[in-house]
């Protein structure tokens, strides 16, 4: 190249490591830089004139909105779009701009690793910050519960008239009902008992309790990696772990059923709570169900939320406070058709 001249722009786009598309207005593909083409896993002449959608298990993009704002000569940013391929979740940053030809250039960039951990910070010391709210307000509601208890009772035996007996015995049904409550707010105050041992018995502990509430359409499948190797857990706490997010899998397929399967495998070179470990054990429970909500899934964790009618809320607030005891972490991958949530303890070896 001579000095002073510009390099070709097809080089530029085919050096950059950020996937660069350009598509039309129906996101047919017409051309793909190299790392777009290892992104989405297939070369540039099977992708030209395919739809991006097409491509893809999963895509959060707000393709109306993007189509609005290039309408109206603005470009468009979304700082955390996920796209799924092939099984495999991507969490980019996307914008887009339209071309003098009418053609729009779509870049992807993933997210930063230090960004994804500055959220995972952020998002736990949310989580601290909402359970020390919620025991601090537990201990100031299980105090006058006493109180009214114990009214109550004395009361029970003071009442001339035994017809009256049974409202105070509501009155205490329902102190009592809400003192335990408080107490599974509050959750375990204190670490389990620690034994080593393959995390495949707690596992097949909760498919013999879970079998027993499946219906018929609904298939549980084991698919354990036997070589996974022994680690120091608390059998009960983990069995209820495991056991509140199979059951929340369950009710989330509903009447119509569908496929839930319990995976472990052995991750590598994992960082847990700022510790650097070689060795981990993963346990996945994934569905193929509709999916966690979009609008729910930043506080999924927090004490109270539920997604479903009824529900508590606790249940992953509880195990999220359990598998913290053990140094590990808990996350989820969700989207129409697929919810997955792993949970990963470290092997001290």
């Amino acid at each position: 190249m001579a000095s002073g001249a510009l390099p070709d722009a097809g080089q530029i786009l085919n050096s950059l490591i950020n996937s660069i598309l350009l598509v039309d207005d129906d996101l047919a593909v017409h051309y793909a830089n190299p790392a777009a083409q290892q992104l989405l896993a297939q070369s540039s002449r099977k992708l030209f004139g395919t739809p991006l959608p097409e491509l893809l298990s999963y895509f959060s993009l707000n393709i109306d909105l993007m189509r609005e704002s290039l309408h109206a000569g603005q470009g468009f940013t979304d700082n955390e779009v996920t796209l799924v391929i092939d099984g495999r979740s991507h969490i980019l940053s996307l914008t887009a701009q339209r071309l003098p030809d009418g053609l729009v250039l779509l870049e992807m960039a993933p997210m930063d690793n230090q960004r994804r951990l500055s959220q995972e910070q952020l998002q736990h010391a949310q989580q601290v910050a909402a359970r020390d709210l919620v025991r601090g307000l537990a201990h100031e509601i299980k105090n006058p519960l006493g109180g009214l208890r114990g009214a109550a009772q004395l009361l029970s035996k003071a009442l001339p008239d035994p017809s009256l007996l049974e409202y105070t015995k509501v009155i205490i049904e329902q102190a009592d009902r809400l003192r335990n409550l408080v107490d599974r707010l509050l959750g375990p105050q204190q670490p389990g008992m620690h034994v080593t041992e393959s995390i495949h018995k707690v596992a097949e502990r909760v498919v013999n309790l879970v079998s027993m509430e499946l219906p018929a359409n609904v298939t549980l499948i084991r698919d354990y990696d036997p070589s996974l190797p022994e680690l120091a857990h608390d059998p009960d706490q983990i069995e209820q772990v495991l056991l509140n997010i199979v059951r929340n899998a369950l009710q989330a397929l509903g009447p119509e059923g569908g496929e839930i399967i319990l995976r472990t495998r052995t991750a590598f070179q994992l960082t847990l709570h700022g510790v650097r470990y070689r060795l981990a054990a993963r346990i996945d429970v994934q569905d193929n169900g509709p999916g966690i909500p979009q609008h729910l899934q930043d506080t999924l964790f927090y004490p109270m939320v539920s997604g479903r009618e009824g529900g508590t809320g606790l249940g992953l607030s509880i195990a999220r406070s359990l598998i913290d005891q053990h140094s590990g972490k808990i996350e989820f991958t969700s989207w129409p058709g697929h919810t997955e949530f792993s949970v990963f303890l470290p092997i001290r070896k």
